[in-house]
């Protein structure tokens, strides 16, 4: 039997990095309502819950395979307590390893018009080229741990960011840009799956929108020269170590230009939306 596991709180486990992590209830009650729903689209054939519905010790020591939304030690631990054999859990060591590619830090090659910053100087001193930054912490996601700054650091933003160095080694800087669409490119480890398109709100996820790969790449011409810069990336850096889903996602500009936003070591939403389509060809 292979247990397929809905974890959304996946990128909030990893900025906390403990064991016994307890995620808010929201991201609990979406992990409880939408565990079906979106495991059963990318696996049809596996039993799909989440991790606060899990089946009893007895089904999960009958478990041959245990594919969860994204890896990370909180699960392992909930996972181990419920009663799955250790056999079927990834080493504490690669763990380590996935939350530290995980790190926005780890993308910055990609990204040349970011950079990591190390205190609330020298976010200063980027103001004086540039009034407009977005702040990230570099373990974040759902919209968690962004800080748009306009021309001056508040006294609550030197906190945030003394705060966030102090716990995650540095806050990533990404000058504001004039967004029109937000896509990206979703790999099974080195293997191309699809393009997705994607609408969000203030850094946060809100619904795909359901074009073919033929649609989206003809929308966005820049689209081919930028997956294979990215792959050649991923290829050096990435899949040497990591052979699971990931998801590149792009920023498109109105400039026509295309930026990488982020790389996530976990499924997607574009993945799912991706099979959706596919059920619809």
């Amino acid at each position: 039997m292979q247990l397929c596991i809905f974890n959304p709180e996946h990128d909030l486990c990893l900025a906390s990095g403990r064991a016994h992590y307890l995620p808010p209830r929201s991201a609990r009650e979406f992990a409880l309502r939408d565990a079906q729903a979106v495991m059963g689209t990318l696996y049809p054939a596996a039993l799909c819950c989440s991790a606060y519905s899990l089946p009893p010790a007895e089904m999960l020591r009958d478990c041959t395979a245990v594919v969860p939304w994204g890896w990370n030690i909180a699960l392992k631990h909930q996972l181990l307590k419920a009663g799955l054999p250790q056999r079927l859990l990834p080493s504490d060591a690669f763990l380590e390893e996935l939350r530290r590619l995980q790190h926005r830090s780890t993308v910055l090659p990609l990204q040349p018009d970011c950079r990591a910053i190390y205190s609330p100087e020298e976010a200063e001193a980027l103001l004086q080229g540039q009034p407009h930054w977005v702040l990230k912490a570099p373990w974040s996601g759902a919209g968690r741990g962004l800080r748009w700054i306009h021309g001056a650091l508040t006294a609550i933003d030197r906190h945030w960011i003394a705060k966030t160095v102090t716990t995650q080694r540095c806050v990533i800087a990404e000058p504001r840009r004039e967004v029109v669409a937000d896509l990206a490119l979703e790999y099974m480890g080195s293997r191309f799956i699809g393009y997705s398109l994607f609408r969000t709100g203030s850094g946060v996820y809100k619904e795909n929108i359901l074009w073919p790969d033929s649609r989206i790449a003809a929308a966005f011409p820049a689209l081919e020269a930028m997956r294979g810069r990215v792959e050649a990336w991923l290829a050096a850096n990435i899949t040497p170590r990591y052979t699971g889903p990931l998801g590149v996602d792009l920023m498109a500009c109105a400039d026509g230009s295309l930026c990488v936003a982020e790389i996530n070591l976990r499924h997607t939403m574009g993945m799912v939306a991706h099979c959706k389509v596919e059920e619809r060809s």
